[in-house]
């Protein structure tokens, strides 16, 4: 994973990470250690799908770009109906309260998102690739353009 790619997935996980700690510790000061498992279970899951979605993302934005869009559709698809299959799995479980789950898994989605938009708005992207060759040209000529 090149450096950008890492850089992105920090700037979005630790905040996302942060609020998921004040999650687990509201949850549990409410609902107690069900509740911050429910809210440990929910944290993790969010961040676990949103990582693997910007992972996919970025290496489809780099391999296959005229499949970009496509594969974005197709993965907040994948995503909501692993999110259904994780419900139904665990739809009547008492291993952990289900409305911790359900408030940690929002707030550090929505968290997630933030996170997401502040570091694309910050981060340095060229919208035109520099022309090497017209670069090498001066230099070779000594003369700038």
């Amino acid at each position: 994973m090149p450096s950008n790619d890492v850089r992105n997935l920090l700037h979005t996980a630790v905040p996302t990470a942060a609020v998921g700690v004040v999650a687990v510790a509201v949850s549990g000061a409410v609902a107690g250690g069900k509740g911050a498992t429910g809210a440990v279970v929910g944290v993790v899951l969010a961040i676990l799908y949103m990582g693997i979605g910007l992972y996919v993302l970025q290496w489809t934005a780099k391999t296959l770009p005229q499949l970009f869009q496509a594969m974005g559709l197709m993965l907040y698809v994948a995503q909501l109906l692993l999110l259904l299959i994780f419900l139904a799995l665990f739809k009547g479980t008492t291993l952990f309260n289900a409305k911790a789950f359900a408030f940690s898994l929002v707030v550090a989605t929505v968290a997630w998102m933030a996170a997401q938009a502040r570091a694309h708005m910050k981060s340095k992207i060229f919208y035109v690739e520099p022309d090497s060759e017209k670069s090498e040209k001066s230099e070779k000529t000594g003369s700038s353009s």
